[in-house]
């Protein structure tokens, strides 16, 4: 094991304008590499600089009567950081802009984002609080181009996310104990439109203050391409969205637990769609097994450590649920490139930097709303523990 940099806090507040600038000028340099690295894919499928304009150019009309907000930190983060509004749109909708590219030149996909989640009801922890989490697995240079974000909010809870530098939000939760993590998913369906980029939705899922308008974005925002998204609450529920871009398929947990990798699981969804992304992903059919197991013998005393665990494991490597760094046909660098964990009633997250080579977590925190605390102490029966209320107690006294 070696100990690689953690990812930098960048926190940010005020109105969107100002909050973007204060992220663009704290980030520049991550961002600045953020956009040379997708920037740089384009210039190997053959495009021009003018490309990256015309890409986001796709997009912008739309985000602008969806989001503009949105597109207004966007505009900040660029001022920032010193760079073009196209550049900023590229990061935050790249998985969109990379796949019309490689469409339009007849490419196929040999790079597709991984990813390994869960989220564990109370019912099936120690402590009676949820547990959520994810292993990103991406491009392995991602680890020197993310950051973690802290946006203190007037007009909603503030919230602390995971992302890539000049993107909006990816994994995390926020002060009304919502928590959202996502994983790549394909199908027959992708891309015959132009939708809502996937970083806007989880933003917008995040500044929910209700857990139910945080389910609306998700299933309801019409999207580009296929793609999961696991969302959770502190007062002790979760439900994942296998997402075709027109329709949304839920899943509920079982055994008190969801664990989703990157294939269709909805028979709904198989029902009425063709899955074509496991060419690409085919570990994914073991990864989330592997997953599940580990948590289901743990049943009822699950920790946050458990979780861990379980994303750690290294079965079937380099394809594993924790992915070592392995160059793809295409000479793309895969790695998994974090392990995100958060307990949201604990207004905890905690992430490693590539695992598989180094386990030196960092601690992130924000304060959750103390309504939502007391809510989730009532999520399970009573058990023989410290209330939340009572640690937080503790913790000042001490």
């Amino acid at each position: 094991m070696t100990t690689v940099a953690p990812f930098p806090l960048v926190e940010i507040d005020g109105a969107p304008r100002a909050r973007g600038m204060a992220y663009g000028e704290q980030a520049r340099g991550r961002i600045g590499a953020s956009v040379a690295l997708y920037a740089g894919q384009l210039d190997r499928f053959g495009y021009r600089r003018d490309d990256v304009a015309r890409f986001s150019g796709i997009f912008l009309p739309r985000l602008r009567q969806w989001a503009p907000d949105l597109v207004e930190e966007m505009e900040g983060i660029a001022s920032g950081a010193n760079l073009e509004l196209s550049s900023i749109v590229l990061v935050n909708a790249r998985t969109e802009i990379l796949q019309l590219a490689r469409r339009e030149k007849g490419m196929s996909d040999d790079e597709p984002d991984g990813c390994t989640g869960a989220a564990i009801l109370p019912e099936a922890t120690r402590n009676g609080r949820l547990i959520h989490g994810q292993n990103w697995d991406w491009k392995a240079e991602c680890a020197e181009t993310s950051v973690v974000l802290r946006i203190r909010r007037t007009d909603g809870p503030d919230l602390l996310t995971f992302t890539e530098a000049g993107g909006l939000a990816r994994s995390g939760f926020n002060a009304a104990g919502i928590g959202i993590t996502a994983n790549y998913l394909e199908s027959d369906r992708d891309y015959r439109e132009i939708g809502i980029p996937l970083p806007f939705v989880r933003r917008r899922a995040l500044e929910a203050q209700h857990f139910a308008h945080a389910i609306k974005v998700v299933a309801t925002t019409p999207k580009s391409g296929s793609n999961n998204m696991i969302l959770s609450t502190a007062e002790g529920f979760t439900v994942d969205f296998e997402c075709a871009p027109d329709e949304a398929f839920a899943i509920y947990p079982d055994n008190d637990m969801i664990v989703h990798a990157n294939h269709w699981q909805s028979p709904v969804a198989l029902s009425k769609l063709r899955e074509t992304g496991l060419r690409d992903v085919p570990d994914s059919l073991y990864r989330d097994h592997r997953v599940r197991r580990h948590l289901s013998a743990r049943h009822g005393d699950i920790t946050i450590d458990d979780l861990k665990e379980a994303l750690f494991d290294d079965f079937a490597s380099p394809f594993s649920v924790c992915r070592p760094q392995i160059r793809k046909e295409g000479g793309n660098l895969s790695a998994t490139v974090a392990m995100i964990v958060f307990e949201p009633a604990a207004g905890a997250m905690e992430i490693a930097p590539l695992p598989a080579k180094n386990r030196e977590f960092t601690r992130y925190e924000l304060t959750i709303e103390d309504e939502i605390l007391e809510r989730a102490e009532k999520a399970v029966p009573a058990r023989e523990r410290p209330s939340i209320s009572q640690e937080k107690r503790w913790s000042a006294l001490s």
